[in-house]
């Protein structure tokens, strides 16, 4: 029988391997060895079942010294694989034999802390951290960690997985353990007696700092230290490793000392509020905070127990001297750093037109008859109207100038016509006044007034004239002398524009309005009025309107139609000819004011600057233009033009706050004003 070289290769191999084979044990002493002649004796000894990667080739040498049982002879087998870069993965009834760098994608086993695996097999362990967080771990271990195994920290849970030898993985474990210790930073509450907790973290925050800065050797802890003040207990809460926490809290019991004075009076200065304005609400706050207080309801230290306080404003200061116990001194101070902020403004520009028309017509003829007779002069009859421009009246006497060949002045859209024979006695005159008159007069008073106000706070704008008007008259008569003394009393109001604003600033960007416009002028006298007469337009609104948004009021438009017909009896009823002996008047008045309302919030200082720049551009533009033209009447002069607003706004504060024109001419203070 013919034996091929591999099979006999492969006994003589496993009969050097084995020199003593009992039933129970074996020992291995291998030199150079065929890899797969090793595999084939494990499976025998242990039972076990492997399934051989091609790429596991090599010789293996084994020295023992003494015997070993299946299981001892196993862990022998892997860790010659783990020294030949192959790895035994479990996968059924079988264990595949394959390349290390594949081992921990393929299914070795999950252990536990129980079964945690042993010797050189590839496994998978799960390690849940406790106290230290596992993505800082990664680093420190990888290390350890062979190029093959497998390292990963999972933050959501907290735990990390290791892919390696069990023994590897057991080793990784220890480390871990020893690691995750629950720390000795702790958060202590310190209660404070006599001191603002605020205050006092201020004060050791700047000193951590300082020493930070200043390279100490406390300087490294520093950093992990927490000082946070709660106002509401007046408690600093203390955070960080133990020394550094007593020699903070020895600090702390220093600073919270009373006063050596006894007293409790302080000096606030505010910056953007009113002092006398948050007195009041101050007040109310201090007596609620005493009040409750002394029924227990808060802390009462023993400073503030029978205690009072007070609070003064000084307006030359704009300051608070709060006098009161510490817990009442702590809670008025919060609220006054609240109360104590920075207001916007609000810049209102505002378009304000009022167009009115007035059409007006007559037409109508009036007559004068007079005759000579002998022995005097009589009128013979007069056409007299009242609805016309001119009535037949006012031209009487011209008539008799105009007989005497005088000039006979005639009133402006009135055609006078005279005819008669003034030489001789019993002559026969007449002159016929025909009134034809149409006037259309419209008007657009127009303005742009424009308010900055704080928020919250009305703002009002008046341009007018001062009229005075009569309300009452009295004569008294003296008893002794028998004399009189009448007078008047006057009262003036203003005639104008007038626009009264008050803003407030809502949740974003949305503004409450509450607007009061008024337009005012003096009317031409009507007939039965005492004293001058004044047309009234006004709005009183509230509106809601978003940053830089445009909202119109108004629009109301009123119109009258007045008609006037006035004729001789059955004469002016003739037809066609009944037009010489009638006057007819028809007057149209129509009025709309429209006001327009664009506000817009100025939250910091450049955006006011902004908006600044532009108005005194526009005047300046306006100045320069008016410039460019020249004077008239004086050549070579010219009119003042303000400087740039760089420049403007660059001036030093001694020099005034409206510097000198560049170009200045003496104009009369009219045209100053304007």
């Amino acid at each position: 029988m013919k034996i091929s070289g591999k099979i006999l290769s492969l006994v003589l191999a496993w009969m050097l391997c084995i020199p003593v084979l009992h039933a129970e044990t074996v020992t291995l002493n291998l030199k150079d060895a065929d890899i797969s002649a090793l595999i084939s004796t494990v499976a025998e000894v242990a039972n076990k079942n492997f399934i051989v990667d091609p790429r596991v080739k090599g010789k293996v040498t084994v020295v023992s010294s003494r015997p070993m049982n299946s299981e001892e002879v196993y862990q022998v087998f892997l860790s010659i694989l783990k020294v030949h870069g192959f790895a035994a993965v479990p996968s059924g009834e079988v264990i595949k034999i394959i390349p290390d760098v594949n081992a921990k994608q393929d299914s070795i086993p999950t252990t536990t802390d129980r079964d945690p695996g042993v010797g050189d097999e590839m496994v998978t362990r799960v390690i849940q951290v406790d106290n230290v967080a596992a993505a800082q771990l990664v680093p420190i271990l990888r290390p350890l960690v062979p190029q093959q195994g497998h390292l990963a920290a999972y933050p959501a849970t907290n735990v990390l997985i290791i892919s390696d030898r069990a023994s590897n993985v057991e080793r990784l474990v220890s480390i871990i353990r020893r690691i995750d210790q629950v720390s000795d930073s702790e958060i202590e509450i310190i209660p404070l007696a006599h001191a603002s907790a605020t205050e006092v973290v201020r004060v050791l925050t700047s000193l951590t700092r300082g020493r930070a800065a200043a390279g100490k050797g406390a300087a490294a802890g520093a950093s992990e230290q927490v000082l946070v003040a709660d106002e509401r207990t007046n408690s600093v809460l203390l955070g960080g490793d133990r020394a550094a926490r007593l020699r903070l809290r020895a600090i702390i019991s220093h600073l919270d000392t009373p006063l050596e004075s006894g007293g409790n009076t302080d000096v606030v200065y505010l910056r953007y509020a009113e002092a006398t304005k948050v007195v009041d609400v101050l007040m109310g706050v201090g007596k609620i905070e005493e009040k409750e207080a002394a029924q227990g309801k808060t802390k009462a230290t023993g400073a503030s127990r029978g205690g009072s306080f007070d609070i003064q404003a000084d307006e030359s200061t704009n300051a608070l001297v709060i006098t009161a116990p510490p817990d009442i001194m702590r809670t008025l101070k919060r609220v006054i750093s609240q109360l104590d902020i920075r207001k916007a403004q609000v810049l209102v520009e505002a378009v304000i037109a009022e167009v009115s028309g007035d059409v007006a017509k007559d037409l109508g003829v009036q007559w004068l008859f007079s005759g000579d007779r002998e022995g005097g002069e009589s009128p013979v009859g007069v056409v007299n109207f009242t609805n016309t421009g001119s009535t037949i009246t006012d031209v009487v006497n011209g008539v008799a100038s105009a007989i005497d060949g005088g000039a006979l002045p005639a009133a402006a859209g009135n055609v006078l016509l005279g005819f008669g024979d003034v030489s001789q006695d019993n002559s026969f005159n007449y002159v016929a006044i025909m009134n034809a008159l149409a006037s259309d007069t419209n008007s657009n008073v127009l303005s742009t007034p424009t308010l900055v106000t704080l928020d919250n706070e009305e703002a009002e704008i008046v341009i007018g004239r001062n009229v005075p008007f009569v309300t009452g008259s009295f004569t008294s008569t003296g008893a002794a002398t028998g004399s009189t003394n009448p007078f008047q009393t006057i009262q003036r109001e203003d005639v104008g524009l007038t626009l009264k604003i008050k803003p407030q600033i809502n949740e974003g960007d949305a503004l409450r309005l509450d607007i009061e416009q008024e337009v005012s002028s003096i009317a031409p006298s009507v007939a039965g009025a005492s004293d001058l007469v004044t047309k009234k337009r006004a709005i009183k609104t509230n509106v809601m309107v978003d940053d830089g948004q445009v909202v119109v009021l108004g629009g109301l438009i009123e119109e009258t139609v007045g008609e006037d017909e006035q004729k001789v009896p059955l004469l002016g009823d003739i037809p066609l000819l009944g037009n010489l002996f009638k006057s007819r008047a028809t007057d149209i008045t129509k009025t709309n004011l429209m006001v327009f309302i664009h506000p817009v919030i100025l939250r910091d200082s450049s955006v006011a600057s902004h908006y600044t720049n532009s108005k005194y551009n526009y005047i300046r533009a306006l100045q320069m233009g008016e410039d460019a033209e020249g004077v008239d009447l004086m050549p070579g002069k010219s009119h003042p033009v303000l400087p740039e607003f760089d420049e403007f706004s660059s001036l030093p504060a001694q020099q005034g706050a409206v510097p000198a024109p560049a170009q200045s001419v003496d104009t009369g203070s009219d045209a100053t004003n304007e």
